[in-house]
C-alpha cells in the first residue's frame, strides 16, 4: 500500500507515537489530573525541564494541550486514511478497516485519546475549533464508508450519518475502558466492536 504523509503502512501495526519527550511528560500528567489539575510546573518535572526550559519550547500549557491534541488527531487521520485505502474497492472491506483501525487506535493510544475527549472543553476557541475540524474529518470517513456500502447494497442503513456517530462514540468510549491487561486481547476488542458495529449499518455478518 502506499505511504502516507506519517509514513503509515502497517495501520493494524502502531508503533511508538511521535510526540516530543515533553508532550509525552505533559500528556502523562493531563492524562492524570487534568488540564485544569496540571501546572506548568508539575509538566516541566516529568519533562526533567525547568520552568523556564519548558517555556523555551511552549510559550503556555495552552499551547502544550493544542499541541498534543492535534498531533493525536493527525495521527489517528492518518492511521484510518491508510486502513480506508488498504480495502481498495471493497466497500464492506473499507468499513471493517475503518472501525476496525478506529478500535485499535483508541487501545494503542488511550491517554492521548482520553485527553483530546475530555480536554475539548478546556481549549481556547480557535483551537477548539481546529480540533473539531479535525474530529469532523475523522467522522466524516466514517460516514464516507457507509454510503459506499449503502450505494453498492452490501448496507441497509437508513441513516448514514447517525449510524457513524455511533460507531465512531463506540470506539471513541473504548479508551475509558480497556486495558491491555483485561480479560479482552485487543483483537478480541477490535473484533467485537466490528460486530457491533456492521450490526448497526446492516452489514454483512459471515465476513471475517
Amino acid at each position: 500500500m502506499v505511504e502516507d504523509d506519517l509514513g503509515v503502512t502497517r495501520w493494524r501495526e502502531l508503533g511508538p507515537d511521535s510526540l516530543t519527550p515533553t508532550l509525552r511528560a505533559a500528556l502523562g500528567v493531563f492524562a492524570e489530573n487534568g488540564y485544569h489539575g496540571a501546572s506548568i510546573r508539575s509538566i516541566a518535572e516529568a519533562a526533567g525541564l525547568s520552568v523556564p526550559g519548558l517555556y523555551h519550547h511552549y510559550s503556555s500549557k495552552q499551547t502544550i494541550l493544542t499541541a498534543l491534541v492535534e498531533s493525536t488527531m493527525d495521527e489517528m487521520i492518518a492511521y484510518t486514511s491508510a486502513a480506508a485505502r488498504d480495502a481498495g474497492d471493497d466497500p464492506v472491506a473499507r468499513f471493517d478497516n475503518v472501525v476496525e483501525c478506529l478500535a485499535r487506535f483508541h487501545m494503542a493510544r488511550r491517554d492521548h485519546s482520553f485527553v483530546a475527549s475530555s480536554e475539548m472543553r478546556s481549549m481556547e476557541p480557535d483551537a477548539r475549533a481546529h480540533h473539531v475540524a479535525q474530529r469532523d474529518e475523522q467522522q466524516q470517513m466514517v460516514e464516507d464508508a457507509i454510503r459506499v456500502g449503502v450505494a453498492s447494497g452490501d448496507f441497509t442503513c437508513e441513516h448514514p450519518g447517525d449510524a457513524a456517530r455511533a460507531i465512531a462514540s463506540l470506539c471513541v468510549s473504548i479508551a475509558s475502558w480497556y486495558r491491555p491487561d483485561g480479560p479482552l486481547s485487543a483483537d478480541e476488542v477490535a473484533a467485537r466492536h466490528l460486530g457491533y458495529a456492521r450490526a448497526i449499518v446492516g452489514a454483512p455478518t459471515g465476513r471475517t
